[in-house]
């Protein structure tokens, strides 16, 4: 991107960990600290009609006030990866179109946050992956990991490839999106730290209310720096 922007990319070890609350948290929370933080994203997939998309709970936390066009670009219908989806819908996504929309975005905005889908290497067109997007973006990331048994090794691989492509990593948050929970749970945040280097920031319980749940979250704000 020509013009530095100031932002914070939220990827997730998987799919349905909880990454489009903590995003909305950590806009809600900042904002509710004054700073004017918008959101945005890029592209999703698998919306379920009568139920508020993931961009729409974006925007809401951003205030609501930014266009729908600006915050998703792109909006497909089949629950598959972005470019999957895109091809069986005959749709053509451009990282270039992507890119214009967030340094629109941005402009109306201190610094803005941008969630993936699933994880880094999910397609997002047919040459780039989510991974791509953020290095074009520069913003550091922030990684969302489920809190029970195989986030160690996928926390562990995500922390990697960001490394291995020069990202700057904001933090990792692990997130129990279930009230199922395992024996491996008191013992998650210890390992990753151990073979990562990096202490996670928050561990979240599993709270089936949603208000109480997104309070919780925007407490965490804080910690995430961008």
């Amino acid at each position: 991107m020509a013009e530095k922007l100031r932002g914070l990319f939220v990827t997730a070890t998987d799919t349905g960990v909880g990454k489009t609350a903590v995003a909305c948290g950590v806009v809600a929370g900042w904002r509710a600290r004054g700073r004017d933080v918008g959101a945005m994203k890029p592209a999703q997939s698998g919306h379920v009609p009568g139920e508020p998309s993931d961009a729409e709970l974006l925007r809401a936390a951003a205030g609501g006030g930014d266009p729908p066009e600006l915050v998703c670009p792109y909006s497909l219908r089949a629950p598959l990866a972005p470019a999957v989806a895109a091809r069986e819908e005959g749709v053509a996504i451009s990282l270039a179109r992507i890119l214009d929309a967030a340094r629109a975005l941005a402009a109306r905005h201190d610094a803005i946050v941008v969630e993936g889908a699933g994880g880094l290497l999910v397609p997002l067109t047919e040459r780039e992956t989510y991974a791509d997007l953020a290095r074009a973006l520069g913003f550091p990331v922030l990684v969302v990991a489920r809190s029970g048994l195989g986030t160690v090794n996928h926390a562990s691989l995500t922390v990697e490839a960001l490394r291995a492509r020069g990202l700057a990593i904001a933090g990792i948050v692990l997130n129990c999106a279930s009230g199922v929970s395992d024996p491996s749970e008191p013992h998650n945040a210890r390992e990753i730290e151990r073979l990562t280097g990096i202490a996670p920031l928050a561990v979240l319980p599993f709270d089936p209310d949603p208000i109480s749940r997104a309070a919780r979250i925007a407490e965490i704000a804080p910690l995430v720096q961008f």
